[in-house]
C-alpha cells in the first residue's frame, strides 16, 4: 500500500482550509485517510501552518511520500530538513511587523459665524381679496 502525505480540503465554497493527512494514494482527495498530522490555512496573512512534527517525521520514516504541496509545508516547519539531514533547522528569525504609522494630528476646530445680512427681509402679505380662477367653458357635443 502506497501511503501519501497530502492535503484534504475543508471549509466552505471559496473559503478553503486544509488538513494535512496521511492517506492511501488510491483514496480520493477528500476520502478516507489514516491519520491527521496538521492543518493549513492559506487565507490569513501570513499563512497559518500547524503540523505535529513528531507524527509527520514518524510517517516519513515509515515510508510515506509527501505530495509537492505537503513537502513545501513540511519544509516550512522544518520537518523535511530533519528527515533529510537528521538535524532540526535553526529557528529563522521572524520578521518584525511593520511599524504602524503615527495617528494624524487632530484637525483644528472650525468655528462658523453667521453671515451678515445682505438685504433686508421681504415679507409678502396676502391681498385682501382672493383671486378665483375659473376654467373656460366647454361646449357640449350632442
Amino acid at each position: 500500500m502506497a501511503v501519501r502525505i497530502r492535503l484534504r480540503r475543508m471549509g466552505t465554497k471559496k473559503k478553503p482550509q486544509y488538513r494535512v493527512v496521511v492517506a492511501d494514494s488510491r483514496s480520493p482527495r477528500d476520502g478516507r485517510f489514516l491519520d491527521t498530522i496538521g492543518t493549513y490555512n492559506p487565507r490569513v496573512d501570513p499563512a497559518e501552518i500547524k503540523i505535529d512534527r513528531d507524527k509527520a517525521l514518524e510517517w516519513l520514516e515509515s515510508g510515506a511520500e509527501p505530495s509537492d504541496t505537503a513537502r513545501s509545508l513540511l519544509s516550512k516547519v522544518g520537518v523535511w530538513q530533519r528527515f533529510k539531514t537528521g538535524e532540526w533547522p535553526a529557528e529563522a528569525p521572524r520578521p518584525e511587523p511593520a511599524p504602524t504609522p503615527p495617528a494624524p494630528a487632530p484637525a483644528p476646530e472650525v468655528v462658523v459665524e453667521p453671515a451678515p445680512a445682505l438685504a433686508p427681509e421681504v415679507v409678502v402679505e396676502p391681498t385682501a381679496e382672493p383671486v378665483v380662477v375659473t376654467p373656460p367653458a366647454t361646449e357640449e357635443l350632442s
